[in-house]
């Protein structure tokens, strides 16, 4: 009797984990889904990325983008959604590694952000100098460094108006706000 105890106990348990698991992994998916339109949205694949670095797929796609959900060590919302090329360069920037040549990207961040140092890309909270922003819903064009003359590349930039995000770094990109 005590042995069944302890299975039907341990069986209650597993399932009580798969449970919150999978209600994680849908709200996960929800956010991701809310950083762009619904029709790129519904077709993306969603992956997750651990506090390690370590990238799990939530949901395969069928139309070639990619979604990723809030991340909840930031100081703020920020789930975006890009193309395969701008995968390639959050790739790159991730590895510290040049990004790859001839390649631009679109991302899309629908729900605003908490995004980062405007100036540093490794920055991993605001801090005094080094240019934290927050911004409104908006999209960025990853990976033109040759288009994006004209545009303000200030550190402290009017994030209301289009404006180059890590200027100055591999990283540089054009941030669009869309509201």
């Amino acid at each position: 009797m005590t042995y069944l105890l302890t299975v039907t106990s341990g069986l209650v348990t597993a399932v009580s984990l798969a449970a919150a698991a999978l209600a994680d992994e849908a709200t996960a998916i929800k956010s991701a889904e809310s950083a762009a339109p619904p029709a790129v949205a519904a077709g993306a694949t969603i992956y997750s990325v651990d506090a390690g670095g370590a990238m799990t797929t939530l949901r395969e796609g069928t139309n070639g983008f990619w979604c990723m959900p809030d991340y909840p060590g930031s100081p703020g919302p920020d789930p975006m959604c890009g193309d395969a090329n701008s995968m390639e360069w959050v790739m790159a920037w991730l590895g510290k590694k040049d990004p790859p040549k001839g390649k631009v990207g679109f991302m899309f961040m629908l729900s605003g952000g908490s995004d980062s140092s405007n100036t540093d890309p490794y920055a991993e909270g605001p801090a005094e100098g080094n240019n934290w922003i927050t911004t409104g819903p908006h999209v960025m064009v990853v990976n033109a460094m040759d288009m994006m003359t004209g545009y303000p590349a200030e550190a402290t930039p009017d994030t209301t108006q289009p404006y180059v995000m890590w200027a100055d770094t591999p990283y540089a990109h054009l941030m669009i706000p869309v509201n």
